[in-house]
């Protein structure tokens, strides 16, 4: 997916508590308003945590519009 691809639940978070739970958090507020089912935010909440936070950072922006 492209940054600029409407299929991407939109996160704000710069200006945000940037600490990995806050991450977590607004990610998966943004894809549960977006509709994703249980699975999907498991899936991709696991593969957030699968890592360090830079992981954390460059699943977000694989699955969010970030900004």
């Amino acid at each position: 997916m492209d940054d600029q691809n409407s299929d991407k639940p939109f996160v704000k978070l710069s200006g945000q508590d940037g600490n990995a739970f806050m991450v977590i958090g607004l990610c998966m507020k943004a894809a549960k308003k977006a509709g994703w089912n249980k699975t999907m935010q498991d899936n991709v909440r696991n593969e957030m945590m699968s890592g360090d936070y830079n992981n954390l950072l460059q699943v977000a922006l694989k699955y969010f519009e970030v900004r």
